[in-house]
């Protein structure tokens, strides 16, 4: 039995650049959430919380359904 040494590496550098990126933008949202929060209960305005909350949420749905695609399409 032969294993590819070379394209287990590169699966696992693309798997960790995959979940450290859906890590990012997930903080990303996280924080951006409680940018709102902190912002309500200040009576600022709440816009750039939101917005950055739904940037990074929306960027990993984005990642999640690009990976189900991939899945199916498969």
């Amino acid at each position: 039995m032969h294993v590819n040494w070379s394209g287990l590496a590169i699966v696992f550098g693309v798997s960790m650049g995959a979940v450290l990126a859906m890590v990012a933008l997930f903080s990303l949202g996280i924080g951006g959430m409680s940018m709102r929060m902190t912002a309500r209960e200040r009576e600022a305005s709440t816009r750039p919380g939101t917005v950055t909350a739904t940037i990074g949420f929306a960027a990993c749905a984005a990642v999640v359904a690009f990976g189900v695609w991939v899945i199916i399409r498969g």
